[in-house]
């Protein structure tokens, strides 16, 4: 038979089937989209996504801070041409400057003085707006602007307040940006800059390097010994290196990867179960069509050529369209994830859009290859026999024992139909349980990040509010005295306590750590605890893992500190959950020497009543105290929001592809039984009892994937949570871990159930509104 022939052949069932025909196009749609987006987030965690971002952005190995008071222009014009730099550019005049809005405290930044966002160094990369042409207009990185752990999202023309410079000039909001290498957290006009200085402070410049040789820090150290020996002593007064924001982006992502790939490798590999049964389903259920196209004269090669391409056609659609909408769902999961590895942008990578659909098509061809080669080799009477039902006398055992069950007979023949066709069910019991494991995964992580967030806001701010002085420096006598009485004063106060923030030297280390010494009763601020207790008398403090990690020390053990110059011997007593790769000692004002030894409050922590707003309460006390006070609110950070979203997307996209996967397997079944139920109908059986029937096909297997997903759930629950802990350097506290009771457990385990029956409700209701006299016909 001819090339036409063929064509006819592959399109004579396309209206027929025009059901599965979507269902084909349905599932190689979102299966693509997914694994383009499962594929791009594993591509872009492994790909440096910092080092990408830092080379395309030309990002400084070295910001140098300079005193121009001892350097000429001149003179650092030279440094150009030293041998150890590459790239030089500045220099740059810079303020140190305490930003508002609205009266609140936005952040204390270096605002940096540039004429454009372009340079030899450090490509300012505008993420909303425009660049300032005039005094009076400033850029602010976008993570002080938006983001979704802000307060507030800025808008554009909003008025930032400078409180810290004289006659507190405001500045008009006109584009957020971002540095890669963060040279400084504000831009504006260099004419702008003498007006942002605080009263009396020196004129201050930064200049940016770049190094031939500047992958680690002795290299970094080398080079910067170069550029201070060519410059008069004291130019140079800092210069803090690129290493600094690669690992700070190197510690957000390899918290936020152990997730991300749980997340993706179940996509995709649900993706490719799920294409696998619908394709090679559609083909086995056209067995009875391919020996009619053999007895009419088709030879094996023609029936397989026009069975892949009834196939390719919606499969093809499906997945360059799938493609297409990948990348629309990667946007703002990249767009998030971006914030977290510390850069400005991410993308789907091109390869992924081409490597992902083709992988896609392969795919589907294969699994229609082989069904279609197996039945073009069998005689045309044998594949019509093999068409028409299930294998003689499977599944009768299953309808025999649980029709002797007390349960309405729809529901018996419906819970018996999966032993009919085992391979099947067990694909669907497979996507089933993907789906019910996603879905138990997920909300368990959400609620361990929910409580790993409230224990590191009360590492970063112990209270829900904070009270410090806007110069930032320590609180005077006066300043001390006008906050206790602000904070007495107000009726939503609950518990305050002041805090100094020294560094003590620790026996052992060759630097000093940081510390909090409390002026007060401080139990109330809730630390989350690791092991032990929290300090209760002098002599006793508590630290967190970083602390132990890189003493060597226990909970238990005694180590002696030194702060202002006096020495005391301390118990450790507590680990106190603090996700941060820095020391951090926790003890009270006498055990740390208290003023003798130097110590000043910098910080009033404030815990409020309960049903206080805080953000009213912060608006009130700002109100109270008025000028030279600043005060912020707790916050969780940009990494437990991002997170959030990105479990939600996720897990929404790996259950719409289980429910697809159920939706094929129904679709088949009814096709297949659609005598069955001509017969039943014609027997009394309703449009209700024929739903009931069908959705209990799948009801089965999803209780039985609920089974099996509880425990893989859990598995991978504690395994991804402390890969996160693993490594955020920490370790966790007890209620981080497992944080669903079994109550909630079961119910998430249903949720099994709720995609088998999504899945099957549309088949379903065909089934039950097909006419009798059709149904009987159709065999």
């Amino acid at each position: 038979m001819s090339a036409r022939a063929v064509r006819r052949a592959a399109a004579g069932r396309g209206m027929s089937r025009r059901v599965q025909t979507v269902v084909i196009f349905l599932v190689l749609l979102t299966t693509t989209a997914a694994a383009t987006v499962g594929v791009a987030l594993l591509a872009v965690d492994s790909g440096g996504p910092f080092q990408r971002s830092f080379a395309a952005q030309h990002g400084a190995d070295v910001v140098a801070g300079i005193n121009p008071a001892r350097a000429t222009a001149a003179q650092l014009a030279a440094t150009r041409r030293l041998s150890q730099v590459t790239q030089a550019d500045g220099p740059f005049p810079v303020a140190s400057a305490t930003l508002d809005t609205s009266g609140s405290p936005l952040a204390t930044v270096t605002v940096a003085g540039r004429a454009s966002s372009g340079g030899t160094l450090d490509d300012l990369v505008l993420s909303e707006g425009r660049w300032p042409r005039r005094p009076g207009e400033i850029v602010i990185a976008t993570d002080l602007g938006q983001g979704p752990d802000t307060q507030t999202t800025l808008a554009l023309g909003t008025k930032v307040t400078v409180a810290t410079a004289p006659g507190h000039p405001t500045l008009t909001l006109v584009g957020m940006a971002e540095s890669v290498t963060d040279t400084a957290g504000a831009w504006v006009v260099p004419a702008q800059i003498p007006a942002l200085r605080v009263a009396g402070a020196p004129a201050a410049e930064q200049m940016l390097y770049q190094f031939g040789q500047a992958g680690t820090s002795a290299q970094i150290r080398a080079g910067v010994a170069a550029v201070t020996a060519a410059l008069p002593p004291g130019a140079v007064t800092g210069a803090p290196s690129w290493l600094t924001a690669e690992a700070q982006a190197s510690s957000s992502s390899s918290v936020i990867a152990p997730f991300v790939m749980a997340f993706a490798i179940m996509g995709l590999a649900m993706s490719v179960l799920i294409v696998g049964n619908v394709v090679a389903g559609a083909v086995v259920s056209g067995y009875r069509r391919i020996g009619i196209l053999k007895s009419i004269g088709l030879t094996p090669a023609q029936v397989v050529a026009a069975y892949l391409a009834r196939i390719g056609i919606p499969a093809l659609a499906g997945c360059v369209l799938g493609v297409g909408l990948g990348n629309l769902l990667a946007h703002p999961v990249l767009r998030h994830s971006a914030t977290v590895y510390g850069v400005v942008r991410q993308s789907v990578p091109l390869w992924v859009n081409v490597v992902t659909p083709l992988g896609m098509c392969a795919l589907a061809a294969l699994a229609a290859l082989l069904p279609a080669a197996r039945a073009s080799r069998l005689s045309a009477t044998q594949a019509i026999a093999t068409g028409q039902a299930p294998r003689q006398g499977r599944g009768y055992a299953a309808y025999r024992v649980l029709g002797r069950l007390r349960l309405p007979r729809p529901a018996t023949l419906g819970l018996a139909a999966p032993a009919a066709r085992p391979a099947r069910t067990a694909v669907t019991l497979a996507a089933i349980a993907f789906g019910t494991t996603a879905v138990i995964f997920a909300v368990g992580l959400d609620a361990s990040l929910g409580r790993a967030a409230d224990g590191t806001a009360k590492a970063s701010g112990p209270g829900q509010v904070q009270v410090y002085p806007a110069s930032g420096n320590a609180f005077s006598g006066a300043q001390a005295r006008k906050t206790v009485a602000a904070l007495r004063a107000q009726p939503g106060t609950g518990s305050y306590v002041g805090q100094a923030s020294p560094t003590v030297a620790v026996s052992g280390l060759t630097k000093e750590v940081g510390a909090i010494a409390f002026a007060g009763n401080a139990a109330w601020t809730g630390y989350d605890m690791v092991q032990g207790h929290w300090y209760h008398g002098a002599g006793q403090a508590d630290v967190n893992t970083a602390f132990l990690t890189q003493t060597g020390l226990a909970v238990g053990q005694t180590t002696p500190v030194s702060v202002g110059g006096k020495t005391t011997t301390v118990r450790i007593v507590g680990e106190v959950f603090d996700p941060d790769r820095r020391p951090l000692l926790i003890a009270s004002w006498q055990t740390l020497g208290g003023a003798p030894a130097g110590l000043t409050l910098d910080q009033y922590d404030i815990g409020l009543r309960p049903g206080t707003d805080m953000n009213s309460y912060d608006n009130s006390l700002s109100t109270a105290l008025g000028s030279g006070f600043g005060t912020s609110t707790s916050g969780t950070g940009n990494f437990f929001a991002i997170a959030t979203s990105l479990i939600g997307m996720l897990t929404l996209m790996i259950a719409v592809v289980a429910g697809l996967g159920v939706l094929n397997t129904v679709l088949l079944g009814t096709r297949e039984r659609v005598h069955d139920l001509g017969v039943f109908k014609a027997l009394g059986m309703t449009p209700r009892q024929t739903i009931g029937m069908v959705v209990c096909w799948v009801a089965g297997p999803a209780v039985a994937a609920a089974i099996i997903a509880l425990p893989v759930a859990s598995v991978l629950h504690s395994a991804t949570i402390q890969a996160m802990a693993n490594a955020a350097g920490t370790a966790l506290p007890a209620n981080v871990g497992p944080a669903l009771s079994p109550a909630d457990l079961v119910a998430l385990a249903l949720s099994g159930l709720v995609i088998a029956a999504a899945g099957a409700l549309l088949p379903a209701s065909w089934a039950a509104r097909s006419a009798t006299a059709a149904a009987l016909r159709a065999e």
